[in-house]
């Protein structure tokens, strides 16, 4: 953007100041990530257009046009309102245009569709349009407002996923909402001008092959359904039953990798290790990433954190124990570069005495680590107990891998031994003896110096030790007395070194330790924590006053996937709401709603033939469905109940309403189909289980709802039909 542009134009000039034999490397701009990710979306956008203009064929071109009319105008007044609202254009948002382009289709389709069968019919084109728009007015703004009621709670969801997801739904309802006021509006004029009255009543080549094959093959199924409807309606519950079991097979998940070619590799050396000792480590690290043909470059850091360069992962504090180096590859190849890191771990976990641990970025909210197991309780000998066991039944499980536990290895402290009363005695302030200790040992900064270049540089003064600092050293340090003499510090006291926790913290206002542990390559890790946790709780016997809880990825998704709970049970009672105000019956509203378990039978069988889990994204997409799916179930049951007002017996009413609306849910459907097929293909973990979620419902939704619907319907109306006779 144009942050980096300045920023790399005020390098160029900086770069031209620099002194012989220094050399400015420019490492990392993550403006190239989002403009490469950017990309990629924009050209599955485009691919989406194609396919979209593609399903549109069977409606003739002169009424593909009118339809592809509204993709623009409904962008545009969608890309207005998420400026008004304040949101930027990023890959979430990006992500929403290329879900809703499958979406905002679908009012202009069903309204042109039902003007080029009122233009087959006979009517003029003005006459066609109103009639044929008011026809369907009122079950488009139902289908529109369920949809957009199916995304409208995913912007109060809590916490960091809500905030991070927030753009997509927004995107999402700006789009559809515009998409509603085109098509009852715009699409109606222009189809008035541009659809022709002298075309054949069958339709062209393409819609008479569409349906003739619903004639053939729909309608012989729809009319033995009708004939037994029981049967039916037990054959689609046995499919729908067999979701449960897949849930269980598929597994949960929060947020996927990031998939970018920049990793981290912390490394972490003993409390009190020189930093001369981390430094080898450090140069290990980057000699065996120069053995690694795929890996482009390297920023090493000694003594502290890497810069932030990832929104989630915050720098690590300076300390003599501690490097990291900040490295990347080519570039993220799903086949080949989780294999890369695997090698790279194997090595690194041979260095002996030293934690090395490479890191991937995580979309999503940050999280200390994908499994963490927080143990409380106030005596420290107690819960380094338990932390041990922990971490021996963590190394223990399938899957873990980097298990870490803060008080493996306790701190080497120095007790100066300071006899007070001797030191009294001898006239020794107190507090004095530390204080002369640490100037001996850690220095002060007495002056500053400055070179001949401008740069700063602190002028410490402390003992002349070396390498090392030794212990005997300090008997000979003279500590000032009240008197105005010097009492020797090996008179007053015995310096010893003894052991303590690394270190202690607090959860909720109690001592807390937390084990953490990574994920191996191709584990799930919501079955890697309920594994770990099983044997937890077979292996520790905690005292009375002593806690486990879970954090990490458990405690983020429970509390993603909670808010997620009720985003679902608000947006099913919301729709019920509009359909109970469209139909006046709340039976008849039972009957549209009764497709979600179809649409939910084949995004979970879609995921799992694709082997993904139900990530946070995919259940938005499940969210989504609901809505979509309803959307469709409304056009047959709006359509089937015009029919019996005209006076259609129910069982005609019901087969001919099926015969009709099935070519513009067909249609619906796949465009929203297609619309999100280069999402599925992106092989992206982050939209790609949103997308294949979405199709997968579509697909049985679009077949299954075409028969539960209609004998749902016939069942329900026909126990009312014949209550009213008796």
């Amino acid at each position: 953007g144009k942050i980096t542009a300045g920023v790399e134009a005020q390098l160029a000039e900086f770069e031209k100041t620099l002194p012989g034999g220094v050399k400015l490397e420019r490492g990392f701009f993550q403006a190239r990530n989002v403009e490469h990710r950017l990309g990629n979306l924009f050209r599955d956008f485009g691919i989406a257009l194609g396919l979209v203009l593609i399903t549109l064929l069977p409606l003739g071109l002169r009424a593909s046009g009118v339809v592809m009319v509204s993709i623009p105008l409904s962008l545009l007044i969608g890309l207005a309102l998420l400026q008004i609202l304040g949101f930027t254009v990023n890959q979430l948002s990006i992500a929403g245009f290329v879900l809703s382009l499958g979406l905002l289709v679908d009012d202009s389709i069903v309204v042109t569709e039902n003007i080029a069968r009122h233009l087959r019919m006979g009517l003029d084109r003005t006459t066609a349009a109103i009639q044929a728009t008011r026809q369907i007015s009122l079950a488009v703004i139902g289908c529109t407002a369920t949809l957009m009621l199916a995304f409208l709670p995913l912007l109060a969801l809590p916490g960091g996923a809500g905030s991070y997801i927030r753009s997509l739904p927004v995107t999402v309802l700006c789009t559809v909402g515009a998409s509603l006021l085109v098509s009852l509006t715009i699409i109606p004029f222009l189809a008035s001008r541009m659809l022709s009255r002298h075309e054949d009543p069958e339709g062209n080549v393409i819609l008479r092959a569409v349906n003739g094959a619903i004639h053939r093959f729909y309608s012989p199924i729809l009319h033995g359904a009708l004939a037994r409807p029981w049967l039916a309606m037990g054959i689609v519950a046995a499919i729908c039953a067999t979701t449960v079991p897949m849930l269980g097979a598929i597994g949960s998940s929060l947020f996927p990798p990031a998939e970018t070619p920049q990793f981290l590799i912390r490394i972490e050396t003993p409390e009190g290790t020189s930093m001369s000792r981390t430094d080898g480590a450090l140069r290990y690290v980057e000699a065996r990433l120069a053995r690694e043909p795929d890996v482009r470059w390297t920023a090493a850091n000694l003594g502290r954190g890497n810069p932030q360069i990832f929104y989630n992962q915050s720098q690590g504090q300076p300390r003599s124990s501690y490097a990291e180096v900040f490295a990347s590859v080519d570039a993220w190849k799903p086949d080949r570069t989780p294999a890369i890191f695997d090698r790279l771990r194997k090595d690194f976990a041979a260095y002996p005495g030293i934690r090395i641990t490479l890191i991937t970025f995580v979309n999503g909210p940050p999280v200390e680590a994908p499994i963490a197991v927080r143990i409380s309780g106030e005596d420290m000998g107690v819960l380094k107990a338990l932390a041990a066991r922990a971490e021996q039944t963590l190394k223990a499980t399938p899957g873990a891998r980097d298990v870490n536990n803060p008080l493996s290895v306790d701190r080497t402290d120095l007790n100066l031994g300071v006899d007070e009363g001797k030191a009294a005695a001898m006239g020794v302030a107190a507090g004095a003896p530390r204080r002369l200790a640490r100037l001996a040992l850690s220095g002060e900064e007495t002056a500053r110096f400055r070179d001949p270049d401008g740069d700063d540089y602190a002028v410490r003064v402390r003992l002349p030790m070396g390498e090392r600092n030794e212990l005997s050293a300090l008997k000979d340090i003279y500590v000032p007395t009240t008197n105005g003499e010097a009492a020797q510090l090996g008179a007053i006291s015995t310096p010893r070194f003894q052991s303590s926790p690394a270190r202690i913290t607090r959860y909720d206002r109690v001592r807390t330790v937390t084990v953490t542990s990574e994920v191996q390559t191709g584990f799930l890790t919501s079955a890697v924590t309920a594994d770990a946790s099983a044997r937890l709780e077979k292996v520790l016997d905690l005292p009375p006053g002593y806690s486990l809880s879970l954090g990490g990825q458990a405690e983020a998704q429970s509390e993603s996937f909670s808010g997620l709970g009720a985003a679902i049970l608000i947006a099913i009672f919301g729709i019920l709401a509009v359909l109970v105000l469209e139909f006046g019956k709340f039976k008849t509203a039972l009957v549209v709603a009764g497709v979600i378990p179809l649409g939910l039978f084949g995004a979970v069988a879609a995921l799992w033939l694709t082997g993904n889990s139900l990530s946070f994204t995919a259940t938005i997409g499940l969210i989504a469905l609901i809505g979509i799916e309803v959307k469709n179930s409304i056009l047959l049951v709006d359509f089937t109940e015009q029919l019996r007002r005209q006076g259609v017996p129910l069982r005609d009413a019901i087969e001919k309403a099926g015969e009709v609306r099935f070519l513009p849910v067909l249609l619906t459907s796949v465009t929203a189909i297609f619309g999100l097929l280069p999402l599925a293909l992106e092989r992206s973990g982050l939209y790609s289980p949103l997308a294949i979620a979405i199709m997968g419902g579509l697909v049985t939704s679009t077949f299954l709802s075409r028969v539960a619907t209609p004998v749902t319907y016939w069942l329900i109306s026909r126990g009312e039909r014949d209550a009213a006779t008796a």
